[in-house]
């Protein structure tokens, strides 16, 4: 596989998943907030790197999402990487894994984990986005890849 084309499908997938993600929690209050944990997370290490944290809330937020993007892009690009008959077990696996880990991870990194473990259907929902993300750039580097 080349490695544009997985690129290109693991950006598929993090879309994918955001924009679940964005469009689900403004009409459910329940929803998971992973975007919260992503503030948190890179406002912390920002902190630690010495360097200046966005100056308004909506900047913190744009930052959190280009970087949500680019890294889930970056991890689901590991799905292109593999034999071709496997791609959709592969984005199955790990986008459930990146699910479970938004789920369960946040605690062990000091972050507020009840943006994705809130409720029994928060934990649902996080572990279902990340595993759409997953099988989304699966079918697109599938997709893609037939077209070379």
């Amino acid at each position: 596989m080349k490695t544009a084309t997985a690129l290109a499908g693991g950006l598929a997938g993090a879309l994918t998943l955001n924009l679940i993600h964005e469009t689900y929690r403004k009409i459910d209050k329940d929803a998971p907030h992973i975007h919260l944990i992503g503030e948190e997370a890179l406002t912390k290490l920002l902190k630690a790197a010495g360097l200046p944290l966005p100056s308004t809330q909506k900047e913190l937020y744009a930052c959190t999402l280009a970087a949500d993007i680019l890294s889930n892009a970056l991890y689901y690009s590991l799905i292109g990487f593999g034999k071709k008959k496997h791609l959709l077990r592969r984005g199955l696996v790990l986008g459930l894994a990146a699910g479970v880990g938004a789920v369960f991870l946040p605690s062990k990194m000091n972050l507020n984990q009840s943006h994705s473990d809130r409720t029994t259907e928060t934990k649902v929902l996080t572990i279902l986005w990340y595993t759409l993300g997953g099988l989304a750039a699966a079918g697109a580097i599938k997709v893609l890849g037939k077209k070379k």
